[in-house]
């Protein structure tokens, strides 16, 4: 059996990681519980390093045996995390992978004796959350019970080899797309729903980034 917590940025991801990852890991005994960013009173948003950092290793020093884990947006990161300035021509996931990489490098040197090149899986999604919603337009569109805006969603998600190619511009990221077709969208309630119809399966057929992170995660001691 494994304790993996993940640090997260908002209700969004929290209620992602209780409702969908959690159950599928169940049968894997390895389960998974969601820690707002921050602390009491300031917890979510805010995506700064520093907050990040102390709640990483805030974890890895309290409890010697859970597993540590993030799930921050790639688009909009807030500032000081390492990395964020990666070589020339990487393309957007090759980009997550060299900060997430930086990061575990980071902790690595700070806290050496707490194994972290073991218990800690950093995780940043290309580009944001809604990027994943992409992964099944037909399933998007009926779980929102607006069949007719499954063309659209198809015409946005054709663009791009994967739904984690949907850019990062601030107005062409993911949930701006979204609310562009549907004004009416809501993040926490309805960005449930539609990834609890369209399944981490499908997610994973379609979102490469995403499907290592789930593959990392199944590998620790308990999964299989």
């Amino acid at each position: 059996m494994s304790r993996v917590i993940i640090i997260c940025e908002g209700p969004t991801e929290a209620r992602f990681i209780s409702d969908i990852l959690g159950p599928y890991f169940w049968s894997r005994r390895i389960y998974l519980h969601a820690m707002l960013l921050g602390v009491p009173g300031q917890k979510g948003g805010n995506v700064k390093y520093t907050r990040v950092r102390k709640d990483i290793l805030l974890l890895l020093k309290q409890d010697a045996n859970v597993f540590c884990s993030t799930m921050f947006d790639l688009y909009g990161l807030g500032s000081g995390f390492p990395g964020t300035v990666p070589p020339t021509g990487l393309v957007a996931m090759e980009k997550a992978t060299h900060i997430e990489n930086a990061i575990r490098e980071d902790i690595l040197r700070e806290v050496p004796n707490l194994r972290p090149a073991l218990r800690f899986i950093p995780y940043l999604q290309v580009h944001e959350y809604e990027g994943l919603l992409f992964s099944d337009t037909e399933a998007f569109a009926n779980a929102l019970g607006k069949a007719n805006l499954a063309s659209q969603l198809a015409s946005i998600r054709n663009t791009f080899a994967t739904p984690e190619d949907i850019n990062d511009h601030p107005n062409t990221a993911p949930s701006k797309r979204i609310l562009a077709v549907y004004p009416q969208y809501n993040k926490v309630i309805e960005g449930t729903v539609v990834a609890q119809r369209i399944g981490i399966n499908r997610m994973l057929q379609e979102c490469p980034h995403f499907r290592n992170w789930i593959e990392r995660l199944t590998a620790l001691p308990g999964g299989n």
